[in-house]
């Protein structure tokens, strides 16, 4: 893997871009290394099925619920391993994973139940949005362990189908759940967006980019606000914001990096993104680290910051940095990968930190499985960074 080589390429630009590279080398040896070994022997349930919740350095929790989502991206996670050199027992992970949650979490009308207990009792049979989105996201990462099968295929057409008869609106977009329809949410759009991305990817299904082209459509006219180019979280069910206080500086830039995903050329997309990055950069970043929440004229509304904040926006500026050659983005690659390596160095290799307090104090606690895909999906993306043209 060689660094992007630029005409008459600055010193300091040179040595940012040498800095990013030697991280992701880090990155990748400990992903390999330590996280997929240490979420593969202690993450799985071997007796009940499925992926625990949390794990700290003694192993898991006994008897803690399961979120659909964590599931979902557990088999995520382990679907892209091979992808960074890891293949050990990923595939039998990926479909013991997908057995489970077919298992215990499918309802009688087709869509996910959100939460069961180990053994599978059904604790809220609610089917929210979001979690049908991760549902069609493992199952197009699926194919990249387990290849092409018909099965997941038909799984994922007839969830679209069931999403479009149970919770399509009269207007864009999708309700939020059921029983849960309000308000309507940006956020599992975002992630009915990635999954879109990842099928049009693999299938030529034109449902999926019909799918892709009606949620960023969404995006530029309902969700980003025509004055400031912030992106609002919750709607009204004409798609007016409720309450501007949701501007969240990780969503400004995962939204930015979707949006590039699917049009970097067009030029209303570009500017869009490039808007949303800069609000997350100039308002959301406080000594360096992306914090959780703004006020709707930017100023702090929540200081403490996520781990999956941090992949964001690593994700958004390596992508802007290998669109642009801006020396600025690859600044912004610098320090955000410099951040979540710090998430990364907790004394366990393989665990994490999730949360940063405001006063730049790690909190001491096990290390929730949902942040796996964030960080497996930021090292994709900062090798995809190097790998392109």
């Amino acid at each position: 893997m060689k660094p992007p080589t630029y005409a008459g390429m600055p010193t300091g630009l040179e040595t940012s871009v040498a800095r990013v590279r030697e991280s992701l080398g880090w990155l990748q040896r400990w992903l390999v290394n330590n996280a997929y070994p240490f979420w593969a022997q202690h993450g799985y349930d071997t007796v009940q099925g499925g992926f625990h919740e949390t794990l700290g350095s003694d192993g898991p929790v006994a008897n803690e619920p399961r979120r659909a989502r964590v599931q979902l991206r557990q088999i995520y996670s382990f679907a892209r391993a091979a992808d960074f050199g890891w293949r050990e027992n990923a595939s039998r992970l990926v479909t013991d994973g997908l057995d489970y949650f077919f298992k215990h979490y499918r309802r009688p009308d087709g869509l996910f139940r959100t939460l069961v207990a180990p053994d599978g009792t059904a604790l809220d049979d609610s089917a929210l949005l979001y979690d049908q989105a991760f549902v069609l996201l493992a199952l197009a990462a699926s194919h990249r362990i387990l290849g092409p099968r018909a099965a997941l295929v038909q799984a994922a057409s007839s969830l679209r189908v069931a999403l479009n008869e149970q919770l399509k609106g009269p207007g864009p977009g999708f309700r939020s759940g059921v029983p849960a329809a309000m308000p309507l949410l940006a956020n599992p759009h975002m992630h009915l967006l990635e999954a879109a991305l990842s099928w049009t990817a693999i299938s030529d299904d034109p449902a999926w980019a019909a799918l892709a082209d009606e949620i960023v459509t969404l995006a530029l006219d309902r969700l980003i606000d025509g004055r400031t180019g912030a992106l609002f979280e919750s709607f009204d069910e004409n798609w007016l914001p409720l309450a501007k206080r949701g501007v969240e500086p990780g969503h400004q830039f995962e939204w930015a990096w979707l949006l590039l995903c699917w049009n970097r050329a067009d030029a209303r997309v570009r500017n869009a993104a490039i808007r949303l990055v800069e609000i997350g950069e100039t308002h959301g970043v406080r000594q360096g680290v992306a914090i959780n929440a703004l006020l709707e004229d930017f100023s702090v509304h929540e200081g403490h910051a996520r781990l999956w904040q941090q992949t964001e926006r690593l994700k958004a500026a390596a992508l802007l940095a290998t669109m642009t050659r801006e020396p600025r983005y690859w600044s912004m690659t610098e320090q955000a990968v410099a951040v979540l390596r710090r998430y990364l160095e907790t004394g366990v290799p393989g665990l994490w930190y999730d949360r940063l307090t405001a006063d730049g104090q790690f909190v001491q606690e096990r290390s929730p499985a949902s942040s796996f895909y964030h960080i497996v999906c930021a090292i994709g993306a900062l090798e995809a960074a190097f790998e392109g043209p």
